[in-house]
């Protein structure tokens, strides 16, 4: 079953909407895409805000100079679980234990209150899977990355620790979060006493499919990569 290619709820595309889709392509792992891509990306950088485009442009022009394998030498290194460089969300929260099924189970049911179903080879907590979602429903993407926001500084500050490029990526995603970002892991974890912002609440319409692939001035993921949804978390 493939994904059709639709265009985010909102009538309008703002700048942190076009930030967290550029963002979402180049966190995932850099394949061939990615450079067939690059002029459309930079073009869409245009309508980000000048600060998420600047950082973003600079992870864009190191895309262009580096060479696919050196790459993918350079995401397969950076994002490391062990490191404590995960790119899967509820990983933050939950480690790797039981409990973390279930809150791969409540990120998908919050992609089908809001009329969207999960339709991709990566788990829901992808970093690139919820920048998806968060562009085609702002209100609960918005939502649920702040719910998710601890874990998302605490990547950051350990990606630019690393000295890698993806901090740039990073950096422009946690500028369409409300607030400054923390400067330090603890002031990181301290933004933990808050808890989320508000309750994720469905819209009640029927899903449809989704994953990576967004109407924008970019090609859409082909359904080559779009499978059907898995029956288990």
């Amino acid at each position: 079953m493939s994904a059709p290619a639709t265009a985010p709820a909102t009538s309008t595309v703002t700048a942190d909407d076009v930030t967290r889709l550029i963002a979402g392509r180049c966190l995932e792992y850099p394949e061939t895409r990615l450079y067939a891509e690059l002029p459309a990306l930079r073009q869409a950088l245009d309508e980000a805000s000048p600060e998420a485009a600047a950082l973003l442009s600079g992870f864009l022009d190191h895309v262009a100079a580096t060479a696919p394998l050196d790459l993918c030498a350079q995401y397969t290194a950076t994002f490391d679980t062990r490191n404590r460089r995960c790119l899967y969300l509820t990983w933050w929260a939950d480690g790797d234990t039981r409990r973390r099924g279930m809150s791969l189970v409540r990120v998908k049911q919050i992609y089908r209150e809001h009329g969207l179903r999960y339709a991709d080879e990566e788990l829901p907590d992808f970093l690139p899977v919820v920048l998806d979602f968060a562009a085609r429903r702002p209100e609960a993407g918005t939502a649920l990355l702040e719910e998710h926001r601890v874990g998302l500084e605490l990547l950051r500050l350990a990606v630019a620790a690393a000295d890698t490029p993806y901090t740039a990526v990073l950096e422009a995603l946690c500028t369409t979060l409300p607030g400054p970002s923390p400067q330090t892991r603890e002031e990181a974890k301290a933004m933990a006493r808050k808890g989320p912002p508000q309750e994720l609440v469905g819209i009640g319409s029927p899903p449809t499919p989704f994953g990576a692939v967004i109407d924008l001035p970019w090609p859409a993921r082909s359904a080559d990569h779009a499978i059907p949804e898995r029956p288990s978390a």
